[in-house]
């Protein structure tokens, strides 16, 4: 008997195993991520710099005060940069290769090679003039913008220096950098989609896992506890996220209103017939997940949510078909935004949208698609245009009165997709039901 115990232990322990997806080891990671950024500077880069103009692109940052944009370009095993990194990629034209080049005292990983012999020229400045002039650029960028933080890297203290040093026949040469910067931190290659689908799917499976009686038992867990549950279990499968997760609850409460995001409840304890929403991202092969999803708690008796809460869910997916027949390459992030919401408001939904890219960062460079408190539009980052293959959190939500409880209810949702230049596709689908706590099991006589 205690042998057929212990088989069936060690039979559920190798499906729950098996059911997870893998996580590579660190060593493996790495190879990965040096492999993209390879493949990337051959086929991302040269159409990004003949698309926007520039021959150019000058980066330039400190250990600890790293561009954004150069940290995407840095070798795996390096964590930031070192010294001062100066990096350079030159589009000679004529579809000849890039030249990408580091004016550092070693080679910045295998794409960028050392040009830069202190011994023979002490002044690394220098050495950059000397680059510069050896090939005459027409255009050059630099890391600076006004809208988008992630295309801003160059500090105050840099520009100043290399201004002062750049020979003055080259200074109504420089401009900015920002549309590059935007289409390197935006674009994804065929190579990073296979996998992207692999990371949605973990975060989706710690994201069940914490919705389940594994983890939530109602009358005793709190919120705060399911949040740090999921710090914990992100670390036990070797991620981290980009930021702290939230979970709260809607229910039958009149003392209770709309969800108001700038002043949620930390801890609330769990309970049967509550609506449960958590908002939680990981961070794996430097790509974010930022996602949102609901549960409910069965009542005693219960085997599925309520149908008035199944329909308002339908109300948000619904909404969300509205804003995604909106992306086509060339229409700006407010025009999405202001005819998502015209549609969706035609339909006779409530929506709010406040959709933004993701990808090396989770609140990612290109076209924001609204604010929760900008539904107008947002001046400067609504306004650049959707390109091709390019993700995108699909976030928003759905006001619906739910007359059971006599009172609105706000169903957000937030899910990746990817837009490959014709239609919106979910990496790893989009969440139609309710995770249900506990989960459903057979019935017993």
């Amino acid at each position: 008997m205690k042998r057929i115990l212990f088989l069936t232990i060690l039979c559920a322990l190798t499906i729950k195993a098996h059911s997870q997806s893998v996580v590579l080891s660190m060593r493996e990671r790495a190879a990965i991520e040096d492999r993209w950024l390879e493949n990337r500077m051959k086929t991302v880069m040269p159409m990004l710099m003949e698309r926007e103009g520039i021959d150019m692109w000058i980066l330039i940052a400190r250990e600890y005060n790293e561009d954004p944009v150069l940290k995407t370009m840095l070798p795996a095993t390096w964590l930031n940069a070192r010294r001062r990194t100066m990096l350079v990629i030159y589009n000679p034209g004529d579809g000849k290769p890039l030249e990408t080049l580091a004016i550092a005292r070693y080679n910045v990983g295998a794409v960028f090679q050392s040009v830069w012999d202190k011994e023979q020229q002490p002044d690394q400045w220098a050495r950059l003039m000397e680059v510069i002039e050896e090939r005459k650029p027409k255009k050059i960028g630099i890391n600076e913008s006004d809208y988008f933080a992630t295309a801003d890297g160059l500090t105050a203290t840099e520009k100043g220096l290399f201004m002062d040093r750049l020979p003055k026949k080259y200074q109504d040469r420089v401009v900015s950098a920002e549309r590059l910067s935007i289409g390197w931190l935006e674009t994804r290659t065929p190579e990073e989609m296979v996998v992207y689908e692999q990371i949605c799917r973990i975060a989706h499976e710690i994201i069940a896992e914490g919705f389940s009686e594994t983890v939530i038992q109602p009358g005793i867990t709190t919120t705060d506890d399911v949040v740090w549950w999921y710090r914990d279990r992100i670390r036990e499968r070797g991620l981290v996220t980009w930021f702290h997760p939230t979970v709260d609850v809607q229910r039958k409460d009149p003392d209770e209103g709309l969800y108001n995001f700038s002043n949620r409840p930390d801890r609330v304890v769990i309970m049967p017939g509550d609506l449960v929403h958590v908002d939680f991202g990981i961070t794996y092969l430097g790509l974010n997940t930022d996602t949102q999803e609901l549960a409910y708690v069965l009542r005693p008796g219960e085997q599925d949510a309520p149908q008035y809460l199944k329909d308002a869910l339908k109300e948000g997916n619904e909404v969300q078909d509205c804003l995604t027949m909106q992306f086509a390459t060339g229409t700006t992030g407010n025009e999405a935004l202001l005819a998502a919401i015209a549609e969706a408001k035609g339909r006779g939904f409530i929506p709010q949208i406040y959709t933004h890219p993701i990808g090396y960062h989770g609140h990612g460079a290109g076209p924001a698609v609204g604010m929760w408190d900008a539904q107008g539009g947002v001046p400067g980052t609504g306004d650049y245009p959707i390109y091709p293959n390019t993700a995108y959190s699909i976030e928003l939500n759905a006001r619906v009165f739910v007359k059971e409880w006599d009172k609105e209810i706000r169903v957000m949702l937030e899910q990746e997709a990817f837009f490959d230049g014709e239609k919106v596709v979910y990496i790893d689908g989009r969440q139609t039901e309710y995770l249900l706590i506990p989960r459903v099991r057979p019935t017993h006589e």
